[in-house]
């Protein structure tokens, strides 16, 4: 397929991206749909059947399937969502709660494809769906490739409504896959992964159905023979097959029969649903930036942890709010009073849950040196991290030098880490009021009674430790050697 004209030209798929990018260009096609939560209570049981009544306190809508994928998505990157959008109320909620993207619609076949949620006191009771069957109508090849040709990378969200058995849209993908990376996120429904896919992510069930439909002679338990298989028979770069807590494993093209297993942070509790979407927008974003397959998938793998931990897709719809524009919560803004608390809940069941907490705005040897001695006093560790007005309030004006979601990822990626939040007070005390960890650890020369948040821990049973920081080593330190105006830098400086 040619490209159409005044299209920007394509990068090769694999050249670096352009320097001075700030965010990456991801496109994402496939299919949305609306989620939608009733949540009430439970007083009584109905009287003309054994079933419980639920009265309704509040009912929240919010994109699902690869509208959630393009708002996790758009949380580090510029996003353009190709998707089928009918024209009905479910599709006005949806044009809505997308208007943060760049939504290029497509025509849809039936009504919304939509999930009904009913809870009462955050258990769920019944999930109803209904719309649909959501296949493409009307599909203008040239309008769909004008927009993906500026995409740095490209991730097919297929939720089974039809957009990858489509030829047209078939035919696009194709030709994209032959230009830049493609990370294609299949569906038991859903259609073959087309040829020259940067990564295919099926989870494990997936994967063994996929084999079996191929006809491929591999033993299901075999995770790495059956990534190694896939990649062959799909004609993709590499495959990651994903298994929940037990990581996932990669097999790419030169890499012989052998597979690289990405391990996972195990997490206790916490809620799964979402959480490939979070892989497959993780790993789509790190390619976007030029990161290499397997280290987009050890921070996918980490991203997914950290996602069940929080609470999955449930605590993701809620922190959006019922009044928000689609634009999901930035990891750089300070953690609701929900997400703190379901965050601590979830990872005590784990074991013995450990915080610690600064600004973090370089992270160096001293930072790290902290992070894997407070590691190891438990068995789960949350970095609490003071929010940009924070930093500026106790560094000055010209702090941070890094904004707060870029710090955040930067400490979820180390393995001491499990989870990175935000916090706007000037101390961590509402916090860890909220947190209650087991254990927190504070970096540094202070005496235990003069912490004011020590109070805050013992009262909930736990207790504070202090540990000693590297000599020599600080951010102040290091800004003033960056800017030539240390000690030791103006000593040596030529007279």
């Amino acid at each position: 397929m040619s490209r159409p004209q005044g299209t920007p030209p394509r990068r090769p798929q694999g050249a670096a991206r352009p320097q001075g990018t700030a965010r990456p260009l991801v496109g994402v096609v496939g299919d949305v749909l609306l989620d939608r939560d009733v949540d009430g209570s439970v007083t009584r049981l109905s009287p003309d059947a054994p079933v419980p009544v639920v009265d309704v306190e509040t009912v929240r809508q919010s994109p699902g399937g690869a509208g959630l994928a393009a708002l996790l998505c758009a949380g580090r990157a510029d996003v353009v969502l190709v998707a089928p959008v009918a024209d009905d109320d479910g599709g006005a909620v949806l044009r809505a709660r997308l208007a943060g993207l760049q939504l290029v619609p497509l025509g849809h076949e039936g009504g919304t494809r939509t999930k009904t949620r009913v809870r009462s006191s955050g258990q769920s009771l019944v999930r109803v769906d209904d719309g649909g069957p959501g296949t493409p109508r009307d599909v203008d090849p040239a309008v769909v490739a004008a927009r993906l040709a500026a995409c740095d990378v490209v991730l097919v969200s297929d939720y089974g409504g039809g957009v990858t058995h489509d030829e047209t849209l078939r035919a696009v993908l194709a030709d994209v896959a032959r230009e830049r990376p493609v990370v294609w996120d299949p569906h038991p429904r859903g259609g073959r992964p087309v040829p020259g896919c940067a990564l295919v992510t099926p989870n494990r069930s997936e994967a063994v159905g996929a084999a079996e439909a191929l006809g491929l002679d591999v033993t299901p338990d075999d995770v790495a023979a059956l990534a190694a298989a896939l990649r062959e028979a799909w004609g993709a770069q590499a495959v990651a097959v994903t298994a929940g807590a037990r990581g996932a494993c990669v097999a790419q093209r030169g890499g012989g029969a052998g597979a690289v297993h990405v391990a996972a942070v195990p997490v206790s509790g916490g809620d799964p649903c979402g959480a490939g979407d979070r892989f497959a927008a993780t790993v789509s974003e790190c390619l976007a930036r030029g990161r290499d397959v397997v280290g987009a998938v050890r921070e996918a793998v980490a991203a997914a942890g950290a996602w069940v931990a929080a609470g999955g897709a449930e605590a993701f719809r809620r922190a959006d709010g019922d009044e928000g524009d689609g634009t999901p919560p930035d990891p750089g803004v300070p953690a609701s009073t929900d997400a703190l608390e379901r965050l601590g809940a979830t990872l005590r069941t784990g074991g013995t849950l450990v915080a610690t907490g600064g600004c973090f705005d370089l992270v160096h040897a001293g930072h790290v040196a902290t992070l894997q001695a407070a590691r190891a006093l438990g068995d789960r560790l949350v970095v609490l991290v003071n929010s940009d007005a924070s930093v500026r309030r106790l560094k000055g004006p010209d702090r941070p030098l890094v904004p707060a979601a870029e710090r955040v990822r930067v400490l979820e990626a180390l393995d001491a880490v499990d989870a990175a939040v935000v916090f706007d007070e000037d101390d961590p005390s509402a916090a860890l009021d909220l947190l209650r960890p087991d254990v927190w650890a504070k970096g540094g020369d202070y005496a235990v009674e003069d912490l004011p948040e020590a109070e805050v821990v013992a009262r909930h049973g736990g207790r504070t430790v202090v540990l000693p920081y590297l000599d020599g080593r600080s951010t102040t330190a290091l800004v003033a050697r960056a800017r030539g105006t240390s000690p030791l830098d103006r000593a040596l400086a030529p007279s």
